[in-house]
C-alpha cells in the first residue's frame, strides 16, 4: 500500500473515519459512537485510540501515512484552536496538537460544515468548481464557503454560519442561537414543519397536510409535489428565504454554484428550482442563473473533506 491518510468527522452521536489513498480514493470507512463522558473531554483521545488501532490492524507504516484530517462541530482556527465543541460541552483546546501527540501524525482540523463543503467540492456535487457555497438543510441549517478551492473559515473559524443570517425582523420566536428571525427558523427541517403548522392554523384551506398523522419536511414536499396548494405555499416561503440569503452571499463572493445537502435536499428539483427562482429575483443581472446542485456524498462528505484538508498540506 502506498501513501494514505485518514479523514475523521466527529459528530454529536457518532465519529466517522475513512482511509484514503493519496489520490482521494476511499479505501475503507468505519463509524463508532461519540464518547460524551466528561463533557466530551474523551472524544479526541477516543478517536486517536481508534486510529492507532487501525494502523496496527492494517499494518500501516507511519512513514507512509500523510496525516489525519479532522472535522468537528464548532469554530476551529487555522492552527487547530477550538473555542468550543458545539453541543458537546468541551471548552477551549487545540485539537491538532492533542491528536498529534496521541498518534505521532500530522493533523489538520476544521469546522465540520466547512470540511463537508470541501468534501463536496473535491469529490461530490461541487466537483469541478473552485468557488462554491455549500448549505446543509437538516435539523438546523449549516454551511461552508469555498473560495479558490480553499475553505473560507474567517478569523475565528466561524465563517459560513449561513443558518443564522437574519431574514425576518418581525419574528417573535427565539432561534436556538438566541436571536430571532434566523434562516434556520424557516428553512431547516424543523423550520419547515413550524411553517406548515402555523400555516394550517392560520388558514381553513383544505390540504392533505391536515390528514397526515405527523407532519415532517418530507410530508410537506411530497404534498407540494402532488399539487397541494397549502404545502406549495409553505415550500415557496422557505425557498423565498433561502433565495434571499443566497442572493446576499452571491453579491459578496460571486460563487460558481450553490450545492445543497442535508435531509431536506432529498426533496430534489422542487427545492433547487424554487430556490433558484427566488434567488434570480434578488440579484443583479451579472449574478443570475448560477448553478444550484444537490450534494452527492451524503454522510461521507465530512470524511472526504477532512482527507482533502490533510492532503492539501502536501500539495494534493
Amino acid at each position: 500500500m502506498g501513501q494514505v491518510c485518514f479523514g475523521i468527522d466527529i459528530g454529536g452521536t457518532a465519529v466517522k473515519a475513512g482511509l484514503f489513498d493519496a489520490e482521494g480514493k476511499l479505501l475503507d470507512k468505519w463509524s463508532f459512537p461519540t464518547k460524551r463522558t466528561e463533557e466530551g473531554k474523551d472524544i479526541v483521545a477516543d478517536a486517536a485510540e481508534f486510529i492507532n488501532g487501525k494502523i496496527a490492524e492494517l499494518k500501516l507504516q507511519k512513514e507512509n501515512i500523510i496525516g489525519i484530517g479532522v472535522g468537528i462541530p464548532g469554530p476551529v482556527k487555522d492552527n487547530g484552536d477550538v473555542l468550543e465543541l458545539a453541543n458537546l460541552g468541551h471548552g477551549y483546546f487545540n485539537i491538532a496538537e492533542e491528536m498529534k501527540s496521541r498518534t505521532g501524525l500530522n493533523v489538520k482540523a476544521g469546522n465540520d460544515a466547512n470540511v463537508a463543503a470541501l468534501g463536496e467540492l473535491w469529490q461530490g456535487g461541487g466537483k469541478g468548481y473552485r468557488n462554491m457555497v455549500f448549505v446543509t438543510l437538516g435539523t438546523g441549517v449549516g454551511g461552508g464557503i469555498i473560495l479558490n478551492g480553499s475553505i473560507l473559515a474567517g478569523s475565528n473559524g466561524a465563517g459560513g454560519e449561513i443558518g443564522h443570517i437574519l431574514v425576518n425582523e418581525e419574528e417573535t420566536v427565539t432561534c436556538g442561537c438566541g436571536k430571532r428571525g434566523c434562516l434556520e427558523q424557516y428553512a431547516s427541517a424543523t423550520g419547515i414543519v413550524r411553517l406548515a403548522k402555523n400555516t394550517l392554523e392560520e388558514s381553513e384551506e383544505p390540504s392533505k397536510l391536515r390528514e397526515a398523522d405527523e407532519i415532517s419536511a418530507k410530508t410537506v414536499f411530497d404534498c407540494a409535489k402532488e399539487g397541494d396548494a397549502l404545502a406549495m405555499a409553505v415550500v415557496d416561503k422557505a425557498c423565498h428565504y433561502l433565495g434571499i440569503v443566497f442572493s446576499h452571499i452571491a453579491q459578496v463572493i460571486d460563487p460558481e454554484a450553490f450545492v445543497i445537502g442535508g435531509g431536506v435536499s432529498k426533496a430534489g428539483e422542487i427545492l433547487t428550482e424554487n430556490i433558484k427562482e427566488h434567488y434570480n429575483k434578488y440579484v443583479m443581472t451579472t449574478l443570475k442563473n448560477k448553478e444550484f446542485k444537490l450534494a452527492t456524498l451524503g454522510n461521507d462528505a465530512g470524511i472526504y473533506g477532512s482527507a482533502k484538508m490533510i492532503l492539501s498540506t502536501i500539495g494534493r
